[in-house]
């Protein structure tokens, strides 16, 4: 448990006499310059308190990155033979030294180890501080930043400093240069009258001929309305029954007070999966998060994510995480804390825990650029570890086509935000190498929808498992295409895509029309839980960091996936890029074909023939 006492200056003294180290000299460790769309305002009152999360460096990253593609490589010989709880911590711990200098200056700025609350490995220190202290101890100045667009705020710094001597023993310190806007995913919400709406194709309009689908074919409503027998159907996955009993799990986040309501969730089975109805999920609270069960706080994207998730993967048991630490905030209500980097909230107490759901979706995300690169990459560390636990993580790719996310184009902020404002599409994140992104399409046949999230990276480099696909992609295109707007070194996104608009779910009681990538990851994420479902049926271990064998499969098993041909991701005032044969940086490799996917996941892999 975290612990915080407010100051006893008496006491304080006492131990800054004793420790000089606060008088050393520093060196700035990070410096941004002003953030594009944010305006500066007053100085951070004194006394606002702010949670300042610490990262000591992991020196032995990389063995565990190795252990990562080991694990999660279907052709090496210890595929599925992932990591425990402990492995991983004593793979990210940080040396003893690093720990023993950062605790000397803590303490001498009075905080001593009842004022701490740290990782379970020890690679990060967690303490709650006033900004005049938290200013004294980084040598730096604390504002309110106002961002210009929605009137939201948040205390930050541009720069900050630490003594010398610690240079290479703390990795990073935040909240001070991130200037992110966490937000959820979903580009349309539209209630709608269902009977007037059902009466659009009519009841006996013939099905929907898709060789790849289950039987062959799509029932025509579903061109219209998307429910649970529709992916099912489009994605062969009709006649496959998960179990209950053979310790599979699937997860959902919850972040910005978004609250699952269960509620709704009897009335959407009732509506699409009746012989679900009466049974739940789990919910568990992180960091102050909630679980409001009044019907008029219900969340559209809690209810999206849960309904279709579960939906698909009844009876496997599931678990909702609600997470607290809104960011940004109000600057006229100061809150007692300023926690807004919810991810890692979220990270530190996943990683704590020794059992966890084999497949997690999220549909939020920030703004690529707006994170701070030490930052981003030491989130990516995170999810790698629960990668190399065995652990399938998807997050939606974004719903602003190559844009910002912003669902009005005129609203997208299509320029770097390094102070050389230079034009540039814009990813959100994570988009890092140990997640699976998921992009979306629409109708069927299949096409892409337009708002799907797509596009290369600023920060991290393409990794080897998407290095063919990827290439291949990048000679289609024309010389000089879209020159200077993206990164073709970059890791591309989505790797993978799924349905993402017209699903059906009940909100505050009432049926509604709901689209965005945010429905297409928890749709993902179902049918990669029922392939779990089917592996540790069979004795398997559960899939893992997905990736690899994705972009494996893609290479020798083509039919594995949908291939989306049509349709194209707009945004920052271009067409976007198109989708096209293979991967493109709209729909991935495609849509998932559950049937094919099960056949192989469930076989020894390294003895399949041509696989």
């Amino acid at each position: 448990m975290r612990s915080f006492s407010l100051w006893v200056p008496i006491a304080f003294a006492a131990v800054v006499f004793a420790v000089p180290a606060k008088d050393c000299a520093h060196k700035v460790k990070e410096r941004v310059p002003p953030p594009r769309g944010w305006t500066k305002s007053a100085p951070a009152p004194a006394d606002h308190i702010i949670e300042l999360r610490i990262a000591l460096p992991q020196p032995k990253f990389s063995e565990l990155e190795q252990h990562l593609y080991e694990v999660s490589d279907p052709f090496g010989t210890r595929y599925g033979q992932h990591l425990s709880k402990e492995e991983v911590e004593s793979l990210i711990a940080p040396e003893p030294e690093s720990i023993h200098l950062v605790n000397e200056w803590l303490a001498s700025h009075g905080l001593i180890e009842e004022n701490l609350s740290r990782s379970p490995a020890k690679d990060w220190v967690i303490v709650k501080v006033p900004v005049s202290l938290a200013e004294e101890m980084l040598k730096t100045e604390y504002h309110v930043w106002t961002h210009d667009a929605s009137g939201d705020a948040v205390v930050r710094t541009t720069a900050y400093s630490i003594p010398e001597h610690l240079d290479d023993h703390v990795e990073l310190i935040q909240p001070t240069t991130s200037f992110s806007r966490f937000r959820n995913l979903k580009t349309s919400f539209r209630i709608n009258d269902a009977q007037e709406k059902s009466a659009l194709i009519p009841a006996d309009a013939p099905p929907i001929s898709v060789p790849s689908a289950s039987g062959g074919h799509v029932d025509a409503s579903c061109n219209q309305t998307i429910t649970i027998t529709c992916l099912l159907e489009l994605y062969n996955a009709v006649g496959f029954k998960a179990s209950a009993h053979n310790g599979n799990q699937i997860g959902i986040t919850g972040y910005l007070e978004q609250f699952a309501n269960k509620h709704d969730l009897q009335l959407f089975y009732a509506d699409q999966r009746p012989d679900a109805l009466n049974s739940s999920f789990k919910t568990i609270l992180i960091n102050g998060g909630e679980n409001n069960q009044t019907l008029s706080e219900a969340g559209a994207e809690a209810n999206l994510d849960t309904q279709f998730a579960y939906g698909l993967t009844f009876p496997t048991p599931g678990t909702f995480f609600s997470t607290g630490g809104r960011p940004p905030f109000k600057p006229d209500t100061l809150t007692p804390s300023d926690t807004n980097e919810p991810y890692s909230e979220w990270l530190d107490f996943v990683l704590a825990q020794k059992t966890l759901p084999q497949t997690i979706s999220t549909s939020y995300a920030d703004d690529e650029q707006t994170v701070p690169v030490s930052f981003a990459k030491r989130v990516c560390n995170g999810f790698a570890q629960l990668g190399a636990r065995g652990v399938s993580l998807m997050f939606s790719s974004g719903d602003g086509g190559v844009g910002d996310g912003e669902e009005d184009p005129a609203l997208q902020q299509c320029f770097t935000n390094d102070g050389r404002n230079v034009t540039r599409f814009v990813l959100s994140v994570p988009r890092v190498p140990f997640v699976t992104a998921v992009g979306g399409t629409i109708h069927i046949p299949e096409t892409a929808v337009f708002f799907s999230g797509g596009g290369f990276s600023d920060v991290f480099p393409r990794p080897a498992y998407q290095e063919l696909a990827v290439s291949k992609f990048l000679d289609t295109l024309a010389p000089g295409t879209y020159k200077g707007l993206f990164n073709p070194n970059g890791r591309a996104i989505p790797d993978v895509a799924a349905q993402a608009d017209l699903f059906r779910i009940f909100l505050s009681g009432r049926p509604v029309s709901i689209g965005g990538t945010s429905a297409a990851a928890p749709t993902f994420s179902g049918i990669v839980s029922l392939l779990n479902s089917a592996r540790l049926s069979k004795g398997l271990p559960p899939l893992g960091f997905l990736n690899p064998l994705i972009y494996t499969i893609h290479a020798l098993e083509a039919s594995a996936f949908n291939d989306i041909t049509v349709g194209n991701n707009p945004g920052c005032g271009t067409p976007g890029f198109n989708a096209t044969k293979g991967w493109d940086p709209v729909t991935g490799v495609g849509t998932p074909n559950f049937g094919k996917l099960k056949d192989i996941v469930t076989l020894d892999l390294l003895h399949i023939p041509g696989l």
